[in-house]
């Protein structure tokens, strides 16, 4: 008999398994990665939830590293708020300077010099921050001038992070780093349809660059153009088609050597004010020496050289507004001037010394060491490395911070702004995630907070490598979730 009832016990026991849903038999973990694997084969994923005491919901591969893509650009935006202070004030350590250098028999060479400012601008428009500002003020003191000479040597001439693919130095997500940056160190590109058979016409807002056509315009098809470029090459070779009913198609050209194209831009300002310039373009750089790597110098910071005095410096707006803009629109350029300017507050501004700034405030935070390596500021970098986990530590910290609520209104919002502006629209979690993105070369990556239906704030970082080129990857990671978000 008691077998019987066992073997009754059992089978009715199986009836009543059967009988519910799988959302009830399976754990939210068995979900979350029933939903990941939608994606396909060859995804390798991770992720973790936690909620505001630490205690994780979801915990998928939560130790193993990834390629974090822009999920890189968190850490010297955070790293400024904690370490530099009036973020909200004038950025009076920023912007860029002119002044006049004896050259011999009686003739003075243009100095313009940078000191980290990404906002500077040579824009017909331009209100603040205005090269034009400075010509005005050389124009006002000499008619005449040798050479115009761009000087960036504030940072060492580290114009590329270790580990970014050279494919990128072209365009605007490669462009070079450097202490004297003007309009982002891009120029626009515009290629329109010509007649067919004939070459597109193109527009170059400035002449910088030399461009040599190869393009045809087509009757009908698919528009498919390519420009390149050598690195440290001023000609660029447009080649494929444009259809001749295709709308025009723009590109961001990036420039290699930043200084030379400030003083190229000064020296053009000049001329247009009636100053008359004799001499040539130059650059003054600072050469990148082993004494600039911090593992090599142990402690003691360089010294650095007084600052001259200026004919005219430039004083731009607050660098939260900049902070604001890198994290939105996820700014590869801005946030290595970051991350080089976190490097002088102890150091040289190399991007070692940037980085050490960096890992001391992961010590701070309790994030294992194990759980990150970083080789530059933005992200572009494949030797970067981040594990869910040690991110998801990372950001809980910085919600305990009093200035945690600021840096997390710099981030995106799904399916309000920033690049997150398409994701997450017309599901429960629209106006409720705040999460920094990240894609690079089949690496995606998601990392912030969220509002679960409870109302509690969850805290959450999802990583997607290796992704195959057909698969979607970050449809499974938001579908995963919205899902943590509907049951907690």
């Amino acid at each position: 008999m008691q077998q019987i009832s066992v073997r009754c016990v059992a089978l009715l026991v199986a009836i009543l398994g059967l009988a519910q849903p799988a959302s009830a038999k399976d754990s939210l973990q068995q979900r979350v990665e029933a939903v990941l694997a939608e994606a396909g084969p060859g995804t390798r994923f991770g992720l973790v939830v936690a909620t505001a005491d630490g205690r994780e919901l979801v915990a998928v591969a939560p130790d193993n590293r990834f390629i974090p893509a822009s999920n890189t650009k968190m850490f010297p935006t955070a790293a400024t708020f904690a370490l530099v202070t009036g973020l909200d004030q004038p950025d009076a350590t920023g912007g860029a300077a002119v002044r006049l250098e004896k050259a011999g028999r009686g003739a003075s060479d243009v100095i313009l010099t940078g000191y980290g400012d990404a906002r500077l601008s040579s824009a017909a428009d331009c209100t603040t921050d205005c090269l034009a500002t400075l010509a005005d003020a050389v124009a006002a003191r000499t008619r005449q001038v040798l050479d115009v000479v761009g000087d960036d040597s504030l940072f060492p001439d580290q114009r590329w992070s270790p580990g970014m693919s050279w494919n990128n130095i072209p365009t605007s997500s490669g462009t070079a780093i450097s202490a004297l940056t003007l309009d982002d160190n891009e120029i626009a590109l515009q290629v329109i349809p010509g007649a067919v058979g004939a070459q597109p016409r193109i527009d170059l807002a400035l002449a910088y660059y030399t461009i040599e056509n190869r393009a045809v315009t087509v009757a009908a098809g698919k528009t498919e153009l390519n420009v390149a470029r050598l690195p440290g090459q001023r000609t660029v070779r447009l080649t494929g088609a444009i259809a001749r009913d295709a709308k025009p198609e723009d590109f961001r050209l990036g420039v290699d050597d930043p200084a030379h194209y400030a003083a190229w831009r000064l020296k053009a300002l000049l001329e247009a004010r009636g100053v008359k310039v004799s001499g040539a373009i130059q650059t003054r750089h600072r050469p990148f020496m082993p004494s600039d790597d911090p593992k090599l110098r142990g402690a003691t910071p360089l010294a650095r050289p007084p600052q001259p005095e200026a004919l005219a410096r430039l004083v731009p707006p607050p660098l939260i507004e900049d902070l604001t803009h890198t994290n939105k629109v996820s700014q590869n350029l801005h946030a290595e001037l970051f991350l080089r300017r976190l490097g002088l507050i102890d150091g040289s501004g190399s991007i070692e010394d940037g980085e050490a700034a960096v890992k001391a405030m992961l010590a701070r935070a309790g994030v294992p060491r194990a759980g990150f390596d970083f080789s530059d500021g933005s992200g572009m970098s494949t030797y970067n490395r981040l594990a869910p986990r040690a991110v998801v530590t990372f950001l809980r910290w910085i919600a305990a911070q009093p200035w945690g609520a600021a840096w997390r209104t710099t981030l995106p919002i799904g399916g309000v702004d920033g690049t997150l502006r398409n994701r997450f629209k017309g599901t429960a979690l629209e106006g409720k995630l705040t999460a920094k993105t990240g894609t690079l070369n089949a690496s995606n990556a998601l990392s912030g907070y969220f509002t679960a239906k409870s109302g509690q704030t969850l805290t959450f970082s999802a990583f997607a490598n290796d992704v195959p080129s057909e698969a979607s990857a970050t449809k499974a990671m938001d579908a995963a979730l919205e899902l943590v978000a509907s049951e907690n």
